[in-house]
C-alpha cells in the first residue's frame, strides 16, 4: 500500500486559495443570472401597460436593447469604466488594458475575475436599457431606442460608475460620494436620460385635452405589469448581490473598501420594499403604483444599504414612494407623458436617495483617509449623475428629433406599433390588435356593428 504524502502548508494554502475564488466566481454567476430576471420583469411590465396593438412592440425592445448593449459593454464600456475614474482624461494603461484585444477580455484560465464582473456591469447597463425603454412606449421608433440605449447603457452608465464606483472615481476621491446600491451610477442616469428624450419625444396622441387635462391611457394587462415588476424586485436581489465585493478570507466590503456583509444588504433591501409598497398605497391606492413603489423603496434606500438602521430605511422608503406618485402628475402638469413613471420611479427616487443619505450618513468615515460621507458631498454627486444622464440624453434625441428619426408617424401610431415596427400579432384573435374598435350604429330600426380605426 502506498503512503499518503501529508499535503505541505503551501499546498493547503493554494487549495485554500483556489476555493474562496470559485466561491467568488460562483457568487457573481448567479446575481448575473438573477439580474436576467429584471430584464424578464420590465418585458412583462412594459408589455402589459401597453395598449394591445403596441403589445408586442414593447417587449421587442427589450429583448433588442439586450441584444445590443451587452456587445457595446465589450467593445466599449467596460474601458470607459477602467480608464476614466479621473474625469474625462483616460488613463491609457488602463484603456488599452480592458480593449476588446487585451488577453483578460476572453477565456484565460489565469483570470477568474475580469469576465464574471464584466458581466455583471453588462447586466447593470442592460438595466438602464429597459427603464429608458418603458418611459417611451408606444411612439418612439425602435431604431431610435436602440440608438439611445447604446448611448445609455454602452457608455454614459459605465461613465457613471467609474466617476462614482470605481475605487479612485473622482467623486468619491474628492467629495466622499457613497452610493453602494447604485441609486446615481445606475437609476438617477436612467431617470434624467429619460425624461430628456420624452421632452423631445412628445406625448402619445390623445394624452392631453387642448386645455392641458389628461386622458387616461391604460395598458391591457395590469396583471401583467404587476407580476413584471414583482420580477424586477426578484432580480434587484442579484443586482444588489453585484453591489457588493466578496473578498476571498475576508470580510465582505462595498464598492469603495469599506467593511460590511450581506446581512446589512438584507435588512435594509426588504424594509425598503416594504416601506415603498405602503408609501404608495397611501397615496394611490393603485396595484400598479404600490408595485412600483416597492421598487422606488429600495432605490430610495441603495445608497445606504450597507448603514443604515433597518427602521430608518423603511421610513426613508415609505416617504419617497409616497411622494413619487404625487412628482409623475408634476410631470402630466407640464405635458410630459412618461408611460411608465420612469422619472419619478427611477430618477426622483434615486435623487432622493442620495440626498437623504447626505443627511443620514454626513460624517461616516471613508477608507485610506479619503474625505467622509457629507451632505454637500451626497447633493454634488446627484446633481453629477443628473447632468450626466440629462444633457446627452436631450442632446442625442433633440438630433434624432431633427431628422425625423426619433418618433413613428402619426398614422403608424394610430394603427399601432406592432403592426408597424414588428410586425407581429400579439393577440391574433383579437381585432383590436390591428387599430379597431368596435362602433355601434342604427340604420332605422337595425344595429349594426363594425370596426372603425380605434
Amino acid at each position: 500500500m502506498e503512503d499518503q504524502q501529508t499535503p505541505t502548508l503551501e499546498e493547503l494554502q493554494a487549495l485554500i486559495e483556489m476555493t474562496n475564488t470559485l466561491n467568488m466566481e460562483m457568487f457573481y454567476w448567479w446575481c448575473t443570472a438573477l439580474m436576467i430576471l429584471i430584464h424578464a420583469g420590465f418585458l412583462s411590465y412594459e408589455i402589459g401597460a401597453s395598449r394591445l396593438k403596441n403589445a408586442l412592440a414593447a417587449g421587442v425592445k427589450n429583448i433588442l436593447a439586450f441584444g445590443f448593449i451587452v456587445p457595446v459593454v465589450f467593445l466599449i464600456g467596460w474601458a470607459v469604466y477602467n480608464a476614466f475614474p479621473d474625469g474625462l482624461v483616460p488613463r491609457m494603461d488602463a484603456l488599452m488594458g480592458a480593449m476588446p484585444w487585451s488577453q483578460s477580455m476572453g477565456p484565460n484560465i489565469e483570470d477568474n475575475a475580469t469576465g464574471i464582473f464584466w458581466g455583471a456591469f453588462a447586466l447593470f447597463a442592460a438595466t438602464t436599457g429597459s427603464i429608458l425603454s418603458g418611459a417611451i412606449i408606444e411612439r418612439a421608433r425602435i431604431s431610435a431606442f436602440l440608438i439611445l440605449t447604446m448611448v445609455l447603457g454602452g457608455v454614459l452608465w459605465l461613465l457613471a460608475a467609474a466617476w462614482g464606483w470605481h475605487p479612485e472615481g473622482w467623486l468619491t476621491v474628492k467629495w466622499g460620494y457613497h452610493d453602494v446600491g447604485a441609486a446615481g451610477v445606475v437609476h438617477m442616469i436612467s431617470g434624467f436620460f429619460a425624461l430628456a428624450v420624452v421632452i423631445n419625444l412628445g406625448a402619445r396622441i390623445g394624452r392631453f385635452n387642448p386645455d392641458g387635462s389628461v386622458n387616461p391611457i391604460v395598458g391591457h394587462s395590469m396583471p401583467m405589469s404587476v407580476v413584471g415588476l414583482m420580477l424586477i424586485i426578484v432580480g434587484f436581489f442579484g443586482f444588489l448581490g453585484g453591489c457588493i465585493i466578496y473578498n476571498s478570507g475576508a470580510q465582505w466590503i462595498n464598492i469603495y473598501g469599506q467593511p460590511t456583509n450581506l446581512s446589512a444588504f438584507s435588512f435594509n433591501t426588504l424594509m425598503g420594499f416594504a416601506g415603498g409598497l405602503i408609501g404608495a398605497y397611501l397615496t394611490t391606492r393603485e396595484p400598479y403604483w404600490m408595485m412600483s413603489g416597492g421598487l422606488v423603496g429600495i432605490i430610495s434606500v441603495a445608497p445606504g444599504l450597507d448603514l443604515y438602521h433597518p427602521g430608518l430605511a423603511y421610513l426613508i422608503a415609505m416617504g419617497v414612494s409616497a411622494a413619487a406618485p404625487l412628482v409623475n402628475n408634476l410631470l402630466l402638469k407640464f405635458r410630459l407623458d412618461d408611460a411608465v413613471g420612469a422619472f419619478a420611479v427611477h430618477g426622483f427616487s434615486g435623487f432622493a436617495g442620495l440626498v437623504i443619505s447626505g443627511i443620514f450618513l454626513a460624517g461616516y468615515p471613508n477608507m485610506n483617509g479619503l474625505p467622509e460621507i457629507s451632505f454637500l458631498g451626497q447633493l454634488g454627486g446627484a446633481l453629477v449623475m443628473a447632468a450626466l444622464g440629462f444633457i446627452p440624453g436631450y442632446l442625442i434625441s433633440y438630433a434624432l428629433k431633427k431628422f425625423d428619426l426619433l418618433r413613428v408617424p402619426k398614422h403608424a401610431e394610430e394603427r399601432g406599433l406592432d403592426l408597424t415596427e414588428v410586425p407581429a400579432q400579439a393577440y391574433p384573435e383579437w381585432d383590436a390588435m390591428h387599430g379597431n374598435a368596435p362602433v355601434a350604429r342604427f340604420e332605422s330600426t337595425t344595429l349594426i356593428v363594425e370596426n372603425k380605426p380605434a
